[in-house]
């Protein structure tokens, strides 16, 4: 499969607020929006600690081997090549955050973490921010789900970071059913924080991570993952919730031994990304459909663009809205 170059553009910087109004007026549980999974992990520390959130004996590897363990950890830790700007001048607008503290540093500092440190969550938030700043239609989803080595204070400190970085821009908790664009739109409301922790429970604007299931298949083989997304769809409708379809494979500790200087995206990406993409083209948004679909490394293919354009399936609707009525030819 050929690689598209990194930095794909700024073509859909701008695609939520180019939708027609009969999309814009439409729940956002039933639009079609790409996200990525892993999604700051395109730049890794390799100089700092192996993070808490790996084993104690992966932990234990990577001090015994620190240069060649690492090495290693960052070949199968990164899932993205493209930073939070380039995501977003892509189409990405479903982020997959995982944080922590570090253990072994003063203060209450929160990092993006995958097996190894990233960057500050501030300077991630800020730049999501500045972009958000420059445009005004575009509404983002940042998903909190996992927390590593973080006390009461460490919640606190960052639940008031969200609220002092995106201010106003933040979307109120409410019925999933009510959020459209056009209401969005309407309160100059541009993200959405889902935060997977008790911490955030009396929080007006962190909203509650049973709000947007992300149903993981946890599996090397596409056949497999596909038919746990199709599983996952139909039982879609009980929820009432935002949904994340993650289209993404796992790797297992043996897969990582057999591919080991290969790394993620050369030994288990790329080689199956033609079946989840065609997997991906053959969806439809609406009622018991797709919501967000995220990939790793979203630039190989042109993931978002594809993603987007299945919103054109939900024009074709006649009577009742969000049937599914369209269908590709």
């Amino acid at each position: 499969m050929k690689t598209r170059p990194a930095g794909i553009g700024n073509a859909n910087a701008d695609w939520m607020g180019s939708l027609p109004t009969k999309l814009s007026s439409m729940p956002l549980k039933h639009l079609a929006v790409p996200g990525s999974h892993d999604s700051f992990t395109y730049w890794v520390d390799v100089h700092a600690p192996v993070g808490p959130d790996q084993k104690t004996y992966v932990q234990y590897l990577a001090s015994m081997f620190s240069v060649l363990a690492k090495k290693v950890m960052v070949k199968w830790s990164m899932t993205q090549n493209l930073s939070f700007m380039e995501q977003l001048d892509a189409g990405i607008r479903y982020f997959d955050l995982r944080v922590s503290s570090k253990p072994s540093e003063p203060g209450k500092e929160i990092y993006f973490i995958h097996g190894l440190f990233g960057h500050k969550v501030r300077d991630g938030l800020r730049e999501i921010n500045f972009c958000l700043g420059r445009h005004r239609k575009e509404v983002v989803f940042l998903d909190f789900n996992h927390y590593y080595a973080m006390k009461a204070e460490h919640h606190h400190y960052l639940i008031l970071m969200l609220q002092e970085v995106f201010g106003r821009k933040l979307c109120n908790n409410c019925s999933v059913e009510s959020i459209t664009l056009d209401y969005l739109w309407e309160n100059n409301y541009q993200v959405i924080v889902f935060y997977h922790h008790p911490s955030a429970n009396d929080t007006p604007n962190m909203w509650p991570g049973n709000k947007i299931p992300a149903p993981w298949a946890n599996t090397t083989e596409p056949y497999k993952l596909i038919q746990f997304l199709e599983t996952t769809l139909e039982e879609r409708n009980k929820q009432g919730s935002f949904h994340v379809s993650q289209a993404i494979l796992t790797p297992r500790p043996n897969t990582v031994a057999k591919g080991l200087v290969w790394g993620l995206r050369n030994y288990l990406v790329e080689r199956n990304l033609p079946t989840i993409m065609s997997w991906v083209e053959a969806q439809r948004p609406g009622v018991g459909g797709v919501n967000i679909i995220t990939s790793d490394f979203v630039e190989l293919t042109d993931f978002a663009n594809i993603v987007i354009k299945l919103n054109n399936l939900l024009l074709c609707e006649r009577d009742e809205p969000y049937l599914q009525k369209c269908y590709k030819h």
